[in-house]
C-alpha cells in the first residue's frame, strides 16, 4: 500500500510539475502585455512604476526584495534565491522604453493587445519581453524549491535606453552589493534567427562603445541678408561634412570575423564567401558601400561610425546666430580606447573651429566564451533545437552588460527566442511586436537553460 501510495505521489508530483511548466509561459504572456502597460517610456523614465509591477508580483509569491530611487521616479528593484558557493547568477534587465509615436503605430504603443498572433507594444522586443522571459524563470526556480549551487540575483533597472546613469550604472556605484560574488550575468543583446534552414543563437559577448559628442561653434552674428564668409552655422555644416564625406577605415576585430565566418556556414546566396572571408573582402574596391546596402547593421560591424542626430542653430529665420550645434551618435570597435577615437575626430574638424565636448564614452570589454553559462546555452540549445548552432556576436547598439564587465563579471547578451527570416520586430521603430508562440518558446528555453546552469 506504501508503494502505492509512494507511486501515486510521484505522478501526482510530475503532473503538477507538468502542469506547471505548462501555466508559467501563460503568466508570462499575461505579465508581458500588463508590463508593457505600464508607461516607462524614457523620457521621463517613471521607472519607478515597473518597480511597483514587480514588486506586487514579488509580493504574491513570497520573495523578499529591495528597491531604491537615483532619482524621484528613478525606481530599480533587485531580489535574490540563495544558492551554493558558485559565483552568482545575475538576470539583469532595463525597465525604460524609447518613445513611441501614435500617430504611426497600428495600435496603442502600449497597449500590450494580442492580435494576429503577436504581443503588441513599445517593449515587446526591447526589452519587457526579455525581462519578463526572465521574471519566469526566476519565479519557476522560486516555486520549485529546488537547491541551487549558486546565488541567482533578479535586477531590473532604470534608464538604460539613456545610457544607465540613473539604473545600472548608479547601482554598481550604490549598491555595489549587489553585484558582489557575482561571476556570470545575462542580459538583453543576442537571440536566435533563421538563416536558411539552420537556426543560428547569438550570444553577444561584446558591443561597440558609444561615445557620443556634442560640436559647438561660435562665430559673429549678424542680420541673415548679409552672409558672412564663415557663420557658427557654416563652421557646423562643414564640420559635419568632412566627417560625412572620411568614412572611418574598416577594420576587423576577431570577435566579428568570427562571428562573420560561422554566419557564412548557414547562408545560401553569393555573400557566404565575402563573410567567410571578410577581413579580404573589405579591401575590395566597391565591397563596403554595397555590404552597407546589404545589410547596415552589419556593415556597421566592420569599422568606426559617427551618425548625425541633432542639430540647433538660430531661433529666427533672418538672424545669423552667434552660436550652433549638432550632436553624434559615434560607435567604435572595441579595440581601443574611446579617447584616441575622440582625438582622431578632434583633428579632422580642427581647422573648422569647432569644438567637441564628450556627452558620454563608455570603456570596450570582451566576454570570454569558456563559462558555464555558456557551456549551458549551447546544450540546452542544441538539445531544445537540434538544427541550431552558438555563435559569440557583437552588438552594433550597447547595453547595460558594459557596467558589469568593467566589473569582471562575464556577461552575455541572450534570449534564446527565435527570429524567422522576414519578421518584422519593430525595435525603437513602429509597430513593435513579438509573436506570440516565439515569445512562450523562449520563456521555456530560457527557464531550462537557467536551471541547466544553477541546478546540479
Amino acid at each position: 500500500m506504501k508503494t502505492r501510495r509512494g507511486l501515486l505521489l510521484i505522478i501526482g508530483l510530475l503532473l503538477a510539475s507538468h502542469v506547471n511548466a505548462q501555466s508559467i509561459e501563460d503568466e508570462a504572456v499575461v505579465w508581458l502585455q500588463e508590463f508593457i502597460q505600464v508607461d516607462t517610456v524614457n523620457p521621463p523614465g517613471n521607472e519607478s512604476r515597473a518597480v511597483d509591477f514587480y514588486a506586487a508580483i514579488f509580493d504574491a509569491e513570497g520573495i523578499s526584495y529591495e528597491t531604491a530611487e537615483s532619482a524621484p521616479g528613478r525606481g530599480n528593484i533587485w531580489a535574490r534565491l540563495p544558492g551554493g558557493n558558485e559565483p552568482a547568477l545575475i538576470l539583469l534587465q532595463h525597465t525604460d522604453v524609447v518613445p513611441a509615436d501614435r500617430e504611426y503605430w497600428s495600435t496603442d504603443p502600449l497597449s500590450g493587445e494580442i492580435r494576429d498572433g503577436y504581443i503588441w507594444g513599445r517593449g515587446a522586443r526591447d526589452m519587457k519581453g526579455t525581462g519578463i522571459s526572465q521574471l519566469a524563470t526566476f519565479i519557476s526556480l522560486h516555486r520549485a524549491g529546488l537547491e541551487l549551487n549558486r546565488d541567482v540575483v533578479f535586477v531590473a533597472t532604470a534608464d538604460e535606453e539613456a545610457g544607465g546613469a540613473y539604473g545600472a550604472g548608479w547601482l554598481v556605484e550604490n549598491r555595489p552589493e549587489i553585484f558582489a560574488g557575482a561571476g556570470l550575468l545575462i542580459n538583453e543583446g543576442g537571440a536566435g534567427s533563421r538563416l536558411g534552414d539552420q537556426v543560428v543563437f547569438g550570444v553577444e559577448v561584446t558591443q561597440k562603445v558609444p561615445v557620443w559628442l556634442h560640436l559647438t561653434a561660435v562665430d559673429t552674428p549678424g542680420h541673415g541678408s548679409s552672409p558672412r564668409t564663415t557663420s557658427a552655422v557654416t563652421r557646423i555644416v562643414e564640420a559635419l561634412n568632412i566627417i560625412r564625406e572620411n568614412p572611418f577605415p574598416p577594420r576587423i576585430i576577431p570577435p566579428v570575423e568570427a562571428y562573420f565566418a560561422g554566419l557564412s556556414l548557414s547562408m545560401d546566396d553569393e555573400w557566404a564567401d565575402a563573410y567567410a572571408n571578410i577581413a579580404s573582402a573589405i579591401r575590395e574596391p566597391g565591397f563596403m558601400q554595397e555590404f552597407q546596402e546589404y545589410s547596415a547593421g552589419h556593415h556597421a560591424l566592420t569599422r568606426d561610425t559617427c551618425t548625425m542626430t541633432r542639430m540647433g542653430a538660430s531661433n529666427k529665420i533672418n538672424v545669423i546666430p552667434p552660436e550652433a550645434w549638432a550632436e553624434l551618435d559615434c560607435r567604435i570597435l572595441p579595440d581601443r580606447p574611446a579617447e584616441e577615437f575622440i582625438e582622431t575626430v578632434r583633428n579632422m574638424i580642427v581647422a573648422t573651429g569647432v569644438e567637441i565636448e564628450v556627452i558620454m564614452a563608455f570603456t570596450p570589454a570582451i566576454s570570454a566564451t569558456d563559462s558555464a553559462l555558456y557551456q549551458s546555452i549551447v546544450k540546452v540549445t542544441r538539445e531544445m533545437h537540434p538544427d541550431s548552432r552558438v555563435l559569440p556576436s557583437v552588438s552594433t547598439g550597447f547595453t547595460d552588460s558594459h557596467f558589469t564587465r568593467d566589473l569582471g563579471i562575464v556577461s552575455y547578451g541572450f534570449n534564446p527566442i527565435i527570429t524567422e527570416r522576414g519578421d518584422p520586430s519593430g525595435v525603437h521603430g513602429n509597430d513593435e511586436r513579438v509573436p506570440v508562440e516565439a515569445f512562450r518558446r523562449g520563456v521555456t528555453d530560457m527557464r531550462a537553460i537557467i536551471r541547466d546552469l544553477v541546478v546540479d
